[in-house]
């Protein structure tokens, strides 16, 4: 059976059509345009999955990976920061649409597994995938298998209290890691500090401006202070990074240091990796459903 997985995220959705060892046959990228709505992005999703199912020759299964968590009690999407998709349910209309089944999942999740199963992760039992982009995010392997938790929210490190009382989130809490170390995060600290409006590629290659250290010292700080309170709750095998953050060569060697600093043991040594897959990652989780 080929396997299409379909990966939902803010600003563009991706495809892809596999054989049953994961080779890619095609894949595809559109735009989300989530300003049109839900009902855009289900069609987009459907006319994907149609386009792709054309290109096989034998049965599909598909999987689909999205921001946010279904609910345990109503099924609908819930914790999404495509905020348009809060509430709805998108496994029931697109397998309404399509007849087909279609098995749904956390796009950290995906992440996480497709890393543990066919990427930097897959001689290790227990791997902690982290994705650190517009949102942070996380996903709990265990011997290949996801690890939902009692109320499918395990891996949430991006909800989890940074600072009491600190940045307003769009949770609804205050002082959430996603606040502090998101690239829109990062982005606004960076022009409280510098008066400057720029995205988080070229404010790391600003490193003379006289406010980069201190805008990276907070940075370190905060992802430091993060990971440790994940290490020290779940000690994994390995941590494995991903999203646009992913790409910041300084978190394998001063922010790794930065956080054995924080943790709670006298010998640490937890890998803290970059991922293998890029941004694939998240289309070959979905065909790993």
């Amino acid at each position: 059976m080929n396997k299409i997985g379909i990966d939902l995220g803010g600003t563009k959705i991706e495809g892809i059509l596999t054989d049953e060892n994961y080779r890619s046959i095609k894949r595809k990228r559109i735009t989300t345009n989530q300003d049109n709505g839900y009902n855009s992005i289900l069609d987009s999703i459907k006319n994907l999955i149609l386009e792709l199912t054309q290109e096989s020759n034998q049965k599909v299964s598909i999987g689909i990976c999205t921001p946010g968590a279904l609910s345990i009690d109503s099924g609908l999407i819930k914790n999404s920061n495509t905020q348009c998709l809060i509430g709805k349910d998108i496994q029931n209309d697109l397998k309404n649409l399509l007849n087909y089944d279609i098995s749904i999942e956390n796009d950290a999740n995906c992440f996480a597994l497709a890393e543990a199963k066919l990427g930097a992760g897959k001689d290790h039992n227990f791997v902690f995938g982290v994705i650190m982009g517009t949102g942070v995010g996380g996903g709990i392997i265990i011997d290949g298998k996801i690890h939902h938790g009692r109320s499918n929210i395990a891996g949430e490190w991006g909800h989890h209290c940074l600072h009491v009382n600190g940045n307003r989130c769009y949770c609804g809490n205050k002082g959430c890691v996603e606040t502090y170390i998101s690239g829109p995060a990062l982005e606004k600290n960076w022009h409280q500090l510098s008066g400057l409006n720029q995205s988080l590629l070229e404010i790391i290659k600003n490193s003379n401006n006289p406010s980069f250290a201190n805008w990276k010292k907070i940075f370190l700080d905060n992802f430091a202070l993060s990971l440790s309170n994940v290490i020290d709750i779940l000690d994994p095998d390995m941590i494995i990074l991903g999203g646009g953050l992913s790409n910041i060569n300084f978190l394998y060697d001063e922010g790794k240091n930065a956080v054995y600093e924080k943790v709670f043991s006298d010998t640490i040594n937890t890998p803290i990796v970059r991922n293998q897959l890029g941004d694939s990652a998240g289309v070959f989780g979905a065909c790993l459903l």
